[in-house]
């Protein structure tokens, strides 16, 4: 094989490695989330710090790296970003963290499965979606859309029996089977994360518009991050406003969650999204999330002693099908427009080194 060969696919693996990685770090996110949310953790504090923690960790990477290349600030790239940090830090961040609180870190793993569909359906909606109702590709996505809905009311309406794991005991042991039901919503719960992933939907799209305009990548991460945890604050104060205590932070699992979340699943998810959208589209980013689902479920039975119902697994099972109809029916279509190819070569190399570094 020769070094050309070798070469090229390597260029043509690193977004399928930046996505896979970028899940299993997704996978440690409900972990952490849920177990700061039960020491008390308030979800609207641990927004603002998440976001303050991420601007914080990217921005001495976009000083060094786009110091010449950034482009010139316009005020419709600055109404964007406004928008891109209410949407995905302040309103599915707050949603999804409550509805967290109502259900578990499996279950909200799961529903986020949706928001490929709701993608779909927004894209289709703006017109930045092709569909052709008498194709099979285009079939396929409304199909795959309407399943990957139906999976999602199963999961919230639908418990079943419980399904007994040797390490949980969930079948024998009666006082870890009532903690596990007590405090527990899935309608509300649901209903609050289904909310969450429309805007994690309409932030996907809308990040990949702004990039065309505003590509420097790490610049708009940090600013992103930097506004959403300013237009965070202000949700926080108006909703933990007689909790002062809430802000206080201590080298605990809440520290560890806020650090986490800011550095992983902000800071770098952003940036490494904003790397392989404008090669591969941003479907292809969602296409690899039942991978989190599935660590999710194994760790949170270890860890959080999480008890999992069959119900909820069909469902789960009914989500990651009708997403990967919608999947298929996307791979039929044409390419996205992309960069030339010695330039997104370049692009994509220089980038990568700098999140392994």
């Amino acid at each position: 094989m020769s070094a050309e060969l070798v070469k090229g696919t390597l260029e043509r693996a690193k977004p399928y490695a930046a996505v896979i990685l970028l899940q299993l770090g997704f996978s440690i996110t409900p972990i952490v989330t849920k177990s700061s949310l039960n020491q008390g953790m308030s979800q609207h504090v641990l927004v603002v710090y998440r976001h303050a923690v991420a601007a914080v960790f990217i921005a001495p990477f976009a000083m060094i790296f786009e110091w010449k290349g950034r482009p010139n600030m316009t005020t419709s790239v600055f109404l964007k970003i406004m928008l891109l940090a209410l949407l995905e830090p302040v309103i599915d961040q707050n949603l999804y963290y409550t509805g967290m609180k109502y259900t578990t870190a499996t279950f909200a793993a799961a529903m986020m499965n949706v928001i490929p569909a709701f993608a779909f359906l927004m894209a289709w909606s703006l017109r930045l979606e092709k569909v052709d109702l008498r194709s099979i590709r285009s079939q396929a996505k409304i199909i795959g859309t309407l399943v990957t809905v139906g999976g999602a009311m199963l999961m919230t309406l639908v418990k079943g029996p419980v399904i007994g794991l040797p390490w949980t005991k969930a079948t024998e042991n009666s006082s870890q089977l009532a903690s596990g039901i007590a405090g527990e919503d899935p309608v509300k719960g649901g209903l609050m994360i289904v909310a969450g992933c429309s805007c994690w939907a309409s932030f996907i799209i809308l990040q990949a518009i702004t990039l065309k305009s505003y590509p420097a990548k790490l610049s708009l991460t940090v600013l992103i991050c930097l506004m959403g945890s300013l237009q965070g604050t202000i949700v926080a104060l108006a909703m933990d406003r007689l909790n002062q205590a809430a802000w206080s932070l201590k080298p605990d699992v809440k520290l560890g969650a806020v650090l986490y979340n800011g550095i992983v699943s902000s800071g770098v998810a952003y940036y490494i999204q904003g790397i392989v959208m404008p090669i591969k589209g941003p479907v292809f980013v969602t296409a690899f999330s039942p991978l989190s689902m599935v660590v999710v479920a194994i760790l949170g039975s270890f860890t959080l002693h999480e008890i999992m119902y069959l119900g909820r697994v069909i469902g789960a099972l009914v989500i990651v099908v009708g997403l990967y109809l919608v999947l298929w029916g996307k791979s039929k279509d044409e390419p996205p427009e992309t960069l030339p190819v010695e330039q997104v070569k370049g692009q994509v190399s220089q980038k990568c080194d700098v999140v392994d570094a």
